[in-house]
């Protein structure tokens, strides 16, 4: 028997992903049952679309004993309000990104999956992405040496299309802003690879329509005795290439074509998706990691580790406690943003951001 999955909210796009991988692959194990969304008529519409029985209350979906797991893509203000209601009913639980609008929401999370003993994890597609799990290796293993540096280019179009101005990512009320919604990808990643910076230091500004602010910016994570670790976001950004880079002392790594603008457009002929050179080598060392036709299928690639994880064949991409991380270093960003300094991961303004 399948294992029955109940949507919370389909205002994330990504949803639409994962439900056609697991309509494609009934080897898979899972089947999605039923859909809510505070949004009559988007529920309507996307349950019939995607073969769901709608329902008309988050309470009465939670209580379904033919839904085991909850995946919740509603908007970021809604999170943990379901989170709640679905471990208090004893349901799995995947959460889209970021895990919350603030820290005291975050902590609301945190405490629900502790008090219930719920199976959590965060749908960062990032960590799954095979040549992520390449980078991550080589790192962790010692191959490039010491990490001297880490930078990651990242970025969307999104901001480009004057309709994105009515999205609800843009909706302080729902989402803050694009800022938090999409840098939040590539913080977790660097997280992921190294761990809980001591300081952020970042600039953000609104460049280019004032409907979608904080559209592009940079932010320096700095490690006790290095590395130094960078993001930059564009979110006006029609194309990149390069999106990884690390320099350490035994060799650097370059990763190509690992975001949204560099996966959708062109590639140049023989364009090389991720290579290394250590030192001492003749030539770099390619890996025969391809880079996905698409960011859609980067994003549909998330499927089939959720799919695991709502049977139970694995544990959690990510805890609720390590997306509480990254909220805390997406929210330094402002602060320091606003107060033109380096912030300290631990600074109460955080909390009040």
């Amino acid at each position: 028997m399948a294992c029955g999955i109940g949507i919370l909210g389909f205002a994330h796009g990504h949803v639409g992903a994962y439900l056609g991988q697991w309509r494609s692959h009934p080897e898979w194990g899972v089947a999605a049952v039923a859909g809510w969304d505070h949004d009559a008529e988007r529920n309507s519409r996307t349950c019939t679309q995607a073969g769901l029985q709608p329902v008309e209350r988050a309470e009465d979906l939670v209580r379904r004993t033919d839904v085991h797991t909850v995946l919740i893509t509603a908007e970021t203000a809604f999170h943990a309000n379901l989170v709640e209601m679905a471990a208090a009913a004893g349901k799995a639980v995947i959460l889209q990104k970021p895990i919350a609008l603030t820290l005291a929401e975050a902590d609301r999370i945190v405490e629900a999956v502790k008090a219930n003993a719920t199976r959590f994890t965060m749908a960062w597609q990032m960590r799954v992405d095979p040549q992520n799990l390449k980078i991550r290796e080589l790192m962790t293993s010692g191959t490039l040496g010491r990490i001297f540096m880490v930078r990651r280019r990242h970025g969307l179009g999104m901001c480009l299309n004057p309709a994105f101005a009515s999205s609800w990512h843009v909706d302080p009320a729902m989402n803050r802003d694009i800022w938090a919604d999409d840098t939040a990808h590539a913080l977790d990643f660097l997280y992921w690879l190294l761990g809980m910076p001591e300081s952020v230091t970042a600039e953000i500004l609104s460049l280019h329509d004032p409907r979608m602010p904080m559209d592009n910016g940079v932010a320096l994570l700095r490690y006790p005795g290095g590395p130094l670790a960078e993001v930059t976001c564009s979110f006006t950004n029609h194309a990149g290439e390069n999106t990884t880079e690390v320099i350490g002392d035994k060799g650097s790594l370059v990763q190509n074509f690992g975001d949204g603008p560099s996966c959708n457009v062109p590639k140049p002929e023989g364009g090389i998706a991720l290579k290394w050179y250590l030192a001492g080598d003749k030539a770099w060392t390619v890996s025969e990691l391809s880079a996905p036709a698409s960011h859609g299928a980067r994003i549909a690639g998330l499927a089939r580790p959720l799919a695991e994880f709502a049977k139970g064949e694995r544990g959690p991409i990510a805890t609720a406690e390590e997306g509480r991380d990254v909220l805390r270093l997406v929210l330094a960003c402002y602060v320091s943003t606003r107060e033109g300094r380096r912030v300290a991961v631990d600074d109460p303004a955080i909390a009040l951001v």
